[in-house]
């Protein structure tokens, strides 16, 4: 049964949140508000903010800065998941993977459907690991940042959280590199 095991101490993950828009600012970021809202009253740490336009490369390099980062062990973007012609984050968060977590996605867009209905099926919403980073890729509303925080990474990123979760696996991200040194 899926749940919290209490006798297994909480360990906070260091946690960066990405905004991708064309139009966004620090002051009316609202689906960024909420993520960092929902990951601190978690208990997680913010590691770091960046708003970046809806650009590849600037998406792109951004996340390679924070996959750099030994600190930073997950990021959280939202907006540009869509599919329009400026909505690229996708295609970004593609171009630095190692691996795709394939499910998140098609999990996202469950939960989401129960929520929106068949809207939901105009999200790309992605996920990944490089370098020892989770990279999620939410859409860019309010609602969507809640579904995917509230359903998904609240308890993958959780170590408590059984049968098994993300966070538990941060230590082997990348065995791939030891055993090839």
């Amino acid at each position: 049964m899926a749940g919290i095991d209490e006798s297994i101490p909480f360990r906070p993950v260091n946690i960066a949140v990405l905004t991708v828009s064309d139009s966004r600012s620090a002051a009316d970021d609202k689906s960024g508000d909420i993520l960092v809202d929902r990951l601190s009253e978690a208990g997680h740490f913010l590691a770091d903010r960046a708003i970046v336009k809806d650009e590849q490369d600037a998406i792109v390099a951004q996340l390679r800065q924070w996959i750099e980062d030994p600190l930073i062990e997950a990021v959280i973007s939202t907006g540009g998941t869509g599919v329009t012609g400026r909505d690229v984050t996708p295609e970004a968060f593609a171009q630095v993977y190692e691996k795709e977590i394939a499910g998140f996605g098609e999990l996202f867009r469950t939960v989401s459907f129960k929520f929106i209905g068949t809207s939901t099926i105009q999200s790309r919403a992605t996920a990944g690991v490089a370098g020892g980073t989770y990279l999620f890729a939410l859409p860019g509303s309010p609602g969507a940042c809640r579904d995917g925080w509230d359903h998904i990474l609240k308890d993958q990123l959780d170590i408590r959280h059984q049968p098994c979760n993300f966070a538990e696996l941060m230590p082997r991200l990348q065995e791939h590199l030891q055993e090839s040194a």
